[in-house]
């Protein structure tokens, strides 16, 4: 399996979808290159899986990955953690292998991405 979406994760995106008019829709997790260390996440809310999409389903949420970007994310995790100063999504990526201070972008072994200044 390409990543798994925890219980708390799950829960969110579909909170998250049903607010936005989606109650059908998919979470797209895709790898792009920038950041200050070579590559970042994305998420997003799609209609509808594109042509090379591998579909997942965690708890009830349909989740898509492009065939390209599985490699990069083979393995990873991700959830949703809850604090004090408000919640947000953690990504637990085993093939990275740096990242940037602010922990929004990495890099992995195979693939260094196009960093940007930050």
């Amino acid at each position: 399996m390409t990543i798994t979406l925890t219980e708390a994760a799950a829960y969110e995106v579909k909170d998250m979808m049903e607010k936005n008019g989606m109650p059908d829709g998919y979470l797209k997790i895709s790898v792009k290159g920038g950041g200050c260390t070579g590559l970042s996440y994305g998420m997003s809310a799609e209609e509808a899986p594109g042509e090379n999409d591998e579909i997942l389903t965690f708890y009830g949420v349909k989740v898509l990955v492009d065939q390209t970007d599985a490699p990069i994310l083979k393995g990873t995790v991700v959830d949703f953690k809850q604090s004090l100063m408000g919640g947000g999504f953690a990504i637990d990526n085993p093939n990275a292998i740096a990242s940037c201070g602010c922990g929004s972008s990495f890099r992995t072994r195979e693939v260094a991405g196009t960093p940007e200044n930050c």
